[in-house]
């Protein structure tokens, strides 16, 4: 079954931890975007295991998260305490919470998950107060484009799967490519003004823990995700 987190939740958190795309690229971008959040409530959709969560927990926002698999939350609610406010839920499907219920919803790499935006944008508007923030990243389409091999139309939104092998366990895992105009596009039919679109450099030190990578790199800004700040208007 494609995207079957249950399946492998503990190897991919561990994972997610301290690899660089995640501690050191993609979270501290989507927390320099937040900037602050003390006393703001927010929900963190597709929350995982939680360090996004916890990340803005321990900056003062109050936080629900939310995600489809069982295990992540368990995970989650390890490290966040049984008193957090997690919730089973899919973004494919009507969400557990109330109109105008969260002041910033951020929704870290799960967009690109789905290949039908309109009614989880239209339900993540719906939770936000007037005004709110949603904050996104997704897979940088022009660096999808050029994964996707010859032949492959940048224009065209389009299912793709690969083989994660993480822990010793390989999964299977699909995605949808989309053009940058069809997001931007999808965002503002489902009622957010774009306030940001971001394509940031990694946060300071990751030169010096991943000098491999960074080897061909001499501007240390690279290719991988697409961060947008949406308000709710």
């Amino acid at each position: 079954m494609p995207n079957d987190y249950d399946s492998f939740a503990e190897a991919y958190s561990a994972e997610n931890e301290a690899s660089l795309i995640n501690a050191y690229y993609e979270r501290p971008a989507i927390l320099d975007l937040a900037g602050d959040v003390a006393g703001r409530r927010i929900l963190d959709a597709g929350c995982g295991s939680g360090p996004l969560s916890a990340a803005l927990r321990d900056r003062g926002a109050i936080v629900t998260g939310f995600d489809s698999s069982t295990k992540m939350l368990e995970l989650a609610r390890q490290r966040l305490g049984n008193g957090a406010a997690l919730h089973l839920a899919d973004l494919g499907s009507p969400l557990p919470f109330p109109d105008a219920a969260f002041d910033d919803v951020v929704a870290s790499l799960v967009l690109h998950y789905l290949e039908d935006w309109t009614a989880p944008l239209a339900e993540l508007r719906r939770v936000l107060t007037p005004g709110g923030r949603l904050i996104v990243s997704v897979n940088h389409p022009f660096a999808d484009y050029l994964q996707a091999g010859p032949g492959a139309s940048y224009f065209a939104t389009r299912k793709y799967s690969e083989e994660w092998t993480l822990g010793g366990h390989s999964a299977l895992m699909s995605f949808w490519r989309r053009p940058l105009h069809a997001m931007t596009d999808a965002f503002t039919a489902a009622g957010f003004r774009i306030a940001v679109i971001s394509e940031p450099s990694p946060a300071p030190g990751a030169r010096e823990l991943f000098p491999d990578i960074f080897a061909d790199k001499p501007s240390g800004a690279f290719l991988c995700f697409l961060f947008f700040v949406l308000q709710a208007d």
